[in-house]
């Protein structure tokens, strides 16, 4: 939505009636609730979690995360910005009250949604085919308030393959054929839950945003992960790629909380490394780690 000189503000949906209930409400939207997508609700009561479920609490962080991220102006070369928290809402919050549970250790932690991932189906990496056929997470998906013509939003539709969320997903697909298996220790999460776009269409990371834009827009994605960390209650966060390693490295370290922080190597077709063989060098590095044991000890 512009502003002024080229400024962008997300833009924001008619609120749907499922979102007018606390996260651990039922997940489906009653009668007559407008599923075309909308914004993420106000945290309900009992913010302070002590009587909800993890996955209720891990909502409600995301939730608030979404309200503070609505007041943020971005600027060239940002001109469209994608919320999937927002009109995604559905599925992500199948994801979360399906596979986020007490007792898990590690959270794998990507850096923002891409187009043909999570930008679709409001997954972490949410690549349509590993969404549908392994996970099993559906759901209505709406559509921005402003579209890029070549960035169209379909959902759980969609017929692009996202190579960042099939490297990811399929990995563990292979190591878990059952996917409660890997959710017995595993999680995953995105740092940033907004997705950029420069006017062609092309996808804009974070690190790409004009300074000042990108460190109040990381600001407080930091303090939502602490706030995720705190309510997971993970001993590990293995950052996706370089940038959210590092990110959640600083982030985690200054506020005091004492959690591992390591890396694997980002699946993006961008990094040629990863075109080398990611799976590879992804299984030795969870090896290293210990979580391969984790995930191929049954």
């Amino acid at each position: 939505m512009s502003n002024g000189a080229g400024a962008h503000h997300i833009a924001l949906l008619p609120e749907p009636e499922e979102h007018k209930h606390p996260p651990d409400a039922p997940s489906e939207p009653g009668p007559g609730a407008d599923t075309s997508g909308g914004s993420a609700p106000p945290p309900g009561p009992g913010g302070d979690g002590a009587d909800e479920s993890v996955c209720a609490r891990f909502l409600r962080v995301e939730l608030e995360l979404n309200l503070h991220l609505r007041g943020l102006t971005f600027t060239e070369p940002v001109r469209y910005v994608y919320s999937p928290l927002e009109y995604a809402w559905s599925p992500h919050r199948r994801f979360v009250e399906t596979y986020c549970r007490p007792g898990q250790s590690v959270l794998f932690l990507g850096m923002n949604p891409g187009p043909f991932g999570m930008a679709q189906t409001g997954v972490p990496f949410g690549e349509v085919k590993s969404v549908v056929e392994w996970l099993k997470v559906s759901g209505e998906v709406g559509r921005p308030a402003e579209e890029h013509p070549k960035r169209r939003i379909t959902g759980l539709s969609c017929t692009q393959s996202e190579v960042s969320g099939a490297r990811f997903w399929g990995l563990f697909r292979k190591l878990c054929p059952d996917p409660t298996l890997f959710f017995r220790h595993c999680f995953v999460h995105n740092l940033c839950p907004l997705m950029f776009m420069a006017p062609s269409g092309k996808n804009l990371t974070p690190p790409e945003l004009k300074p000042a834009e990108r460190d109040a827009l990381l600001a407080k994605c930091d303090v939502a992960l602490c706030q995720a960390v705190q309510v997971l209650g993970v001993s590990m966060v293995i950052g996706v790629g370089r940038v959210a390693e590092q990110r959640a490295r600083r982030a985690l370290g200054a506020a005091g909380l004492n959690v591992r922080v390591e890396g694997v190597m980002h699946p993006s077709p961008r990094n040629p490394a990863a075109n080398r063989g990611w799976e590879d060098v992804a299984r030795k590095k969870l090896d290293e780690l210990g979580v391969l044991s984790l995930l191929t000890d049954s």
